[in-house]
């Protein structure tokens, strides 16, 4: 049986304030395409559809216009909600839409029931594990200590029990959403930790032939039948090394696995660009960074004027800048009570000029401050009198 193992989503999420609603519509197509053309037997999406739980309208027509692809192309589709996902609202209609073919898995309570497709060599049983949040979730599964390893744990002896109970030969999948230990994170993905403990170990899914991974961005395998499938775009400039893609999966009689990537279509690469202004204005090697979108780390010792517009000439689709100036080491630490003691409020706003942009306020500069705190002093003295 041939698998498309994607996740991440995030439908309705930007990209540093670039709307990706088209982007995300180029990637259904593409999506939709890679199922038609390589003959895929299931669609696979391990959770985060949708990037909050309750997305914008844009982001929902997309969703349901992606549902009605799939269902028309006839290829069985197994979707879990994720962490950013309202497992409530996502899955409202599950039983309707899981007749065309469209299998929404997003009550934990029935993470031991799969979805049962067949192909010549007999039965694959899909089981579907939403994001399990350990404090929301323990006691459906009757644990005492409310962790990540815990329920997941709990959750799989429930696959296991229930493909225990099916026809020999039987192969599995499991979808998941969790952070497992070896993955590699990114920016991008929302803090689960609980207890101190993000991760869970890879042996929890220990006797199944595939476990379809969602919630990290990058694409990667943690064992030979334990794999991420990365977000289809990037969602920070942290992904800029990542290579957005999808597996495509083949499950043997015997439950042997290969698997290949195929890659998916991003509007732009992404590239992090490091140093004083005008060495990244004029360095001929940073020409293949134009048509990219762009993150500027200025580490001129004085912040320069006007960079954004500067850095916008030569790179038109500059996103962020962010200033990390060379300075000399820094005296050992003193306290903040310390260093100001004796200071007037003139000097202590002036040293924070010197901070934030590598040199202290001119005389212009000063006299602005300077009449600005007389301004406060003459109002703070007017309202005492008014007492």
């Amino acid at each position: 049986m041939r698998l498309l193992h994607t996740s991440d989503w995030h439908l309705g999420r930007a990209f540093h304030r670039v709307n990706m609603l088209d982007a995300q519509s180029r990637f259904i197509g593409h999506l939709v395409t890679t199922a038609r053309e390589r003959e895929v037997d299931a669609v696979v999406v391990s959770g985060d559809v949708y990037d909050r739980a309750v997305p914008p309208l844009a982001a929902v027509q997309l969703f349901d216009d992606a549902l009605h692809r799939l269902a028309d192309l006839g290829v069985p589709t197994v979707m879990i909600s994720g962490n950013h996902d309202s497992a409530r609202r996502l899955g409202v209609g599950a039983g309707l839409i899981g007749r065309a073919g469209i299998h929404l898995r997003t009550d934990p309570a029935a993470c031991g029931t799969p979805v049962v497709l067949a192909d010549s060599h007999g039965d694959v049983a899909f089981y579907g594990l939403p994001y399990l949040e350990p404090a929301l979730v323990k006691d459906e599964f009757g644990v005492e200590r409310a962790g990540h390893e815990t329920v997941l744990a709990a959750a799989m002896d429930r696959v296991r029990a229930d493909l225990a109970g099916r026809a020999p030969g039987t192969r599995s999948v499991v979808l998941a959403h969790a952070f497992v230990t070896g993955g590699e994170a990114s920016d991008s993905e929302r803090d689960i930790t609980v207890g101190g403990v993000a991760s869970v170990p890879a042996g929890v899914f220990d006797g199944v032939d595939y476990t379809a991974l969602g919630h990290l961005h990058g694409s990667q395998t943690i064992a030979e039948r334990v794999r991420y499938s990365g977000s289809p775009l990037p969602y920070s400039f942290s992904e800029a090394d990542h290579r957005k893609s999808m597996w495509l999966v083949d499950l043997g009689p015997d439950g042997f696995l290969s698997a290949e990537r195929i890659d998916c279509p991003v509007p732009r690469p992404l590239a992090r660009l490091r140093g004083h202004l005008e060495d990244l204005l004029a360095a001929p090697e940073l020409e293949r960074h134009t048509d990219a979108w762009v993150e500027a780390t200025l580490t001129d010792p004085v912040r320069p004027a006007d960079p954004m517009a500067r850095l916008a000439e030569r790179f038109p689709h500059t996103l962020s800048l962010v200033f990390d100036p060379e300075r000399p080491p820094q005296a050992p630490d003193v306290s903040y009570a310390r260093r100001i003691a004796g200071r007037s409020e003139e000097q202590i706003a002036e040293d924070f000029v010197a901070h934030v942009r590598g040199a202290g306020p001119d005389t212009r500069e000063q006299t602005v401050l300077r009449d600005a705190f007389d301004a406060v002093r003459a109002d703070e003295t007017a309202r005492e009198s008014a007492r």
